[in-house]
């Protein structure tokens, strides 16, 4: 596995602590580095990049979701989806080293393998609409 594509599924496995537990990133990000003793540092860094930019950005994160995600209240939503579609939607409008392709690619593939049968063919559809509609910004 590519050292981005693990610091990805580092992210939204904090991500997902941080949304269940409402604790802070930065405490979860340190308990899950003391868990995962053994993942190198630049697994950690970009993940960590992704983890403030995603918690900082949050709220109009969450905002463009649910402007796209027809039909769905962001807090209804799976939070392995809600938390997929945080990351890959930070990734699109706020990193312009990351082609588009390759967020929506990563994001549906964690989808398909941590998400429920249809994750990701729901995160496809939002965040293909997003990355057609929203500038980086």
């Amino acid at each position: 596995m590519r050292n981005r594509t693990k610091a990805r599924e580092c992210t939204l496995k904090i991500l997902y602590v941080v949304d269940i537990r409402k604790d802070s990133p930065e405490e979860c990000a340190r308990i899950f580095w003391e868990n995962h003793p053994t993942i190198a540092d630049e697994i950690k860094e970009f993940s960590d990049f992704l983890i403030k930019g995603t918690t900082k950005n949050r709220d109009f994160i969450d905002s463009v979701i649910s402007k796209y995600a027809t039909n769905w209240q962001i807090q209804r939503m799976p939070i392995i989806d809600r938390n997929i579609l945080r990351l890959a939607t930070f990734e699109l409008l706020f990193d312009e080293d990351i082609p588009p392709k390759v967020s929506i690619n990563e994001a549906i593939e964690m989808a398909k393998r941590y998400g429920d049968k249809d994750s990701g063919k729901f995160v496809n559809g939002v965040l293909d609409k997003i990355n057609k509609t929203e500038k980086k910004r």
